[in-house]
């Protein structure tokens, strides 16, 4: 007797085929082999909102192979993921092979180990309706706003753009926050810090800093200190005056572990630790999960399935991490009983698991020879922060010491030192130690220096992944398994794109297309509304609600409203505006458009003239999509250039990363090269081969800095050259990091200034 067991993806099958053995043939059916036809809506608006459903050409293969197979076994058995898009693609397959949807059989795990597929074999259960029905409310509204109000964007904005229930707020959520930048005023103000010092004998005098937080007892806003003559002021009443420190207090706490991840935090903690985008962490998560080839092991999934918002742990991970905490740490590192979490998420699934690794026991150094760098990255991230909330608390002593000038103006230090690093010494945080000397009430000390400091207030930081990803978690909008894919659409469909420290910046257009949005489908854009459909969905899925009712309740007005804004809304009215230009070619006036890719100069006699400019600065210049004078220039330097492989002419041609030059025998002959004004110098010389020099490159990761002799000499920097060398080793200083650190580029050398 032999059993046909479906799941969505090869990697999985070949996992799942060591652990079930002979008497089961384990297919793939490749994501979803039936969907909604991309060619049109695919909904019937006027018949209950039915689906038409289709099975693409390209997976046409796919469900042939399936049911062939289906039919030379005795049973068939669905283990696709167990969320409402791995039930949904269980009933699609059913449905193609003609099962009855109340005799399939679902077989559910959150790892894939011999453990969990033989206890999954044993319970099977029926495939869930209501799961399915809260997909399918999902997709076909989705694919009602998509298909309705893109063409809508087409028709009065520019062709190519899209609109998108949850893609659209995220671009909202981006452009408001750019707004509030640039609105931003920056005001001035100081601070000022004392360098104390304790004698400890004739010759040894310790050092602390304090930083001036009173004056006659009044507290001291991070603002009140506005400018120079203020601080002078101060500067001069300290002068010639004593200091006496008149309270000392300190106080052990403790600290504990944050919960294991769940789909929303490991993506936050990927990208603040990792720098990993969403879509490239949950890429990789997937193949973790999935399964590694692991030598004489084979095929093995390393971590649970990614997707959750529960932050569970088996009671089997619990025994297994307490053994590991002791034999790799010491029983002093370990728990007396197991520490347990509860999700903030009021709709968390809590009989799903948090992601963690599958066997507690499995070290990253275990599995390093078998994984690529950033897969070894996210594995031991994901296993740390599960081992750690088994370990013991860590300890902190907190000190604050108070000292004050015989004129009353006070100063605060405050310090920690850890007593015990518990979880810090697998999971370290931010945490630092800062150690103060020993002190008590009513010492007199020496003030050595005294440092004041001018600041401005900074505008709110752009969004980056893990900053978006909290943003659409706390407004509860989307899912886990949304928020990679919509940050993923929002910057391939041309909205957003990354700045050089990986942020997110608005482009041109999303502006506009969000200024219409909010103006005329607040709805649409709403966070709290999209919240509520959210909301609405998992009432569908906990069969509160039916979702053709849904459907019907969103559609009616939303269309009525669409047909409306139709009429009312000019294109030329919102997309033109006038502009002190004049054609070059024919002397009518020129006017300013906006275009999917940003604002240009268009001459106002089209069609008898098209002449068309980019704006300087614009992201229509920046992206190359019309002549800027940058590239009119380079075509005049680079004109009669030939290949230096088959001597055809060599063409100026525009990228995602500038220009660059091109064969025109393409695709005979696929030469291209850089150009020099691309790569500007930093005035930099290589420390490795002493004759390039270095340069700004760009890639899809943003701009790095290399030798311009590459690929003779391929010296990469680790950050921009500030100009000077270290003075320990003599190799070139860099800036890294948000903060713009300074460190030596030589990696074996630690100096940082």
């Amino acid at each position: 007797m032999s059993k046909l067991v479906i799941v969505e993806s090869p990697t999985k099958a070949k996992t799942i085929t060591k652990f079930l053995g002979k008497g089961f043939v384990v297919k793939s059916s490749f994501g979803h082999v039936r969907d909604l036809p991309k060619s049109k809506m695919g909904v019937d608006t006027k018949n209950d909102f039915e689906p038409q459903y289709v099975v693409s050409k390209e997976k046409a293969a796919v469900a042939k192979e399936l049911k062939d197979s289906a039919k030379k076994c005795d049973e068939v058995l669905f283990a696709t993921d167990e969320d409402r898009e791995g039930e949904a693609i269980s009933w699609h397959l059913a449905e193609i092979l003609n099962i009855d949807p109340s005799k399939i059989k679902r077989i559910v795990f959150h790892e894939i180990t011999k453990h969990a597929i033989d206890e999954a074999m044993k319970h099977p259960r029926p495939l869930d309706l209501q799961l399915v029905d809260a997909q399918q409310a999902r997709r076909i509204l989705d694919r009602l706003v998509g298909y309705e109000l893109s063409p809508f964007l087409w028709r009065k904005v520019a062709k190519g753009l899209s609109a998108g229930r949850v893609q659209s707020v995220a671009v909202r959520l981006v452009v408001e926050r750019e707004r509030e930048i640039q609105k931003f005023i920056s005001e001035e103000y100081w601070s000022v810090d004392g360098i104390f010092e304790k004698e400890q004998g004739v010759k040894n005098k310790e050092q602390f800093t304090a930083k001036l937080h009173a004056i006659a007892g009044k507290k001291l806003d991070k603002l009140d200190l506005k400018n120079k003559e203020q601080v002078d002021k101060i500067l001069a009443d300290l002068e010639k005056t004593k200091y006496t420190v008149t309270a000392v207090d300190s106080k052990n706490t403790k600290r504990f572990p944050s919960p294991p991840f769940t789909t929303s935090s490991l993506q936050q903690d990927a990208n603040n630790r990792l720098g990993f985008s969403a879509k490239q962490t949950m890429r990789m998560a997937q193949q973790l999960y999935e399964g590694i080839e692991l030598g004489s092991e084979g095929q093995v999934g390393l971590i649970t399935y990614m997707r959750t918002d529960s932050v569970n742990l088996s009671e089997k991970f619990l025994a297994e991490a307490s053994d590991t905490i002791k034999k790799e740490f010491g029983d002093k590192y370990a728990l007396a009983t197991a520490r347990t979490y509860k999700s903030k998420s009021k709709n968390a699934q809590e009989a799903h698991e948090a992601v963690r690794p599958t066997e507690a026991s499995r070290t990253p150094d275990d599995v390093a020879p078998f994984l690529e760098k950033n897969q070894l990255r996210l594995y031991d991230l994901i296993w740390r922060r599960a081992m750690a909330t088994q370990m013991s608390p860590a300890e902190l002593n907190a000190t604050t010491i108070e000292i004050e000038s015989a004129n009353k103006y006070s100063f605060r230090a405050s310090g920690q030192t850890i007593v015990f690093d518990g979880f810090l010494k697998l999971y370290p945080d931010k945490s630092k130690e800062n150690l103060l000397p020993v002190l008590k009430a009513g010492a007199a000390v020496d003030c050595a220096e005294l440092k004041p400091e001018q600041h401005f207030t900074e505008p709110p930081a752009r969004y980056n992944d893990a900053s978006l990803v909290k943003a659409l978690e706390e407004y509860g909008i989307g899912r886990p398994s949304t928020y990679a894919p919509t940050i993923a659409t929002i910057e391939d469909r041309g909205y957003v794109e990354r700045n050089d420290q990986k942020r997110l910046a608005p482009k041109e257009i999303a502006f506009m297309v969000n200024d219409l949005l909010v103006a005329h489908f607040p709805q649409i854009v709403d966070l709290d509304f999209t919240a509520q459909m959210e909301e609405s969905f998992d009432k569908v899925a906990r069969g509160e609600e039916k979702w053709k009712t849904l459907i019907a309740d969103f559609y009616g007005p939303f269309k009525a409203n669409l047909k409306a804004k139709d009429k009312e809304i000019d294109k030329k009215e919102l997309t033109e505006e006038k502009s002190d230009e004049i054609c070059d070619k024919c002397q009518a006036p020129m006017i300013i458009k906006m275009g999917r890719y940003g604002k240009f100069l268009a001459c106002s006699a089209y069609p008898e003239c098209k002449n068309i400019k980019s704006m300087p600065g614009s992201d229509r210049d920046k992206n190359g999509q019309a002549d800027s004078e940058q590239i009119i220039a380079l075509k005049a330097k680079y004109a009669g250039k030939k290949c230096e492989k088959c001597d055809s002419d060599m063409a100026i041609k525009v990228g995602k990363f500038g220009p660059f030059l091109a064969c025109t025998a393409y695709p005979k002959c696929k030469n291209i090269v850089g150009i020099a004004e691309q790569n500007p110098s930093t005035g930099v010389k290589c420390p490795t081969c002493k004759e390039g020099d270095i340069v700004m490159k760009r890639s899809r990761r943003g701009p790095f800095y290399a030798c311009n002799r590459y690929p003779d000499c391929k010296t990469i920097l680790a950050g921009k050259p500030t100009g000077e060398n270290c003075p320990t080793c003599q190799h070139p200083l860099v800036e890294y990091g948000k903060q713009s650190k300074i460190k030596c580029s030589n990696k074996e050398c630690d100096y940082t200034k």
